[in-house]
């Protein structure tokens, strides 16, 4: 193999598989990743412990397969998706989220939505009063 063939393909293999092993290897808590679209906050994959903590499996649970609804928070909602896809669209906005499968979700009071399941969604969800 000509050098420069082996340097180009050293430096692109090497770190394609480093980053598989670190995929592969690193803790499911490392996984977790919180972040906010349009003043939603969402959090990929939070601990069981987490989940324990909020109490998420003696909240109330909503199922619904694909369709698309208009929704208003007259509550903040907090809601753990077990299963589906939803595509989450922000009424003044153009843009829109998705979220799915084990993802804790926050939406705040007052916001208004369309909520179009993609796939079917099953969810636990938590109204705060005030």
């Amino acid at each position: 193999m000509k050098p420069f063939v082996l340097r180009l393909s050293l430096i692109i293999f090497v770190p394609l598989l480093l980053s598989l092993l670190f995929l592969t290897f690193m803790p499911k808590e490392t996984a977790m990743a919180t972040y906010e679209a349009f003043g939603v906050r969402i959090e990929k994959n939070p601990s069981q412990s987490k989940l324990n903590e909020l109490g998420v499996s003696t909240w109330p649970k909503w199922e619904g397969g694909p369709t698309k609804i208009p929704w208003s928070f007259k509550e903040e909602e907090t809601m753990y998706l077990l299963e589906g896809k939803v595509k989450v669209s922000v009424e003044g906005s153009k843009g829109s989220f998705e979220i799915g499968g084990g993802d804790l979700v926050v939406f705040p009071k007052g916001m208004n939505i369309t909520w179009e399941v993609t796939e079917p969604v099953k969810k636990h969800y938590s109204l705060k009063k005030e």
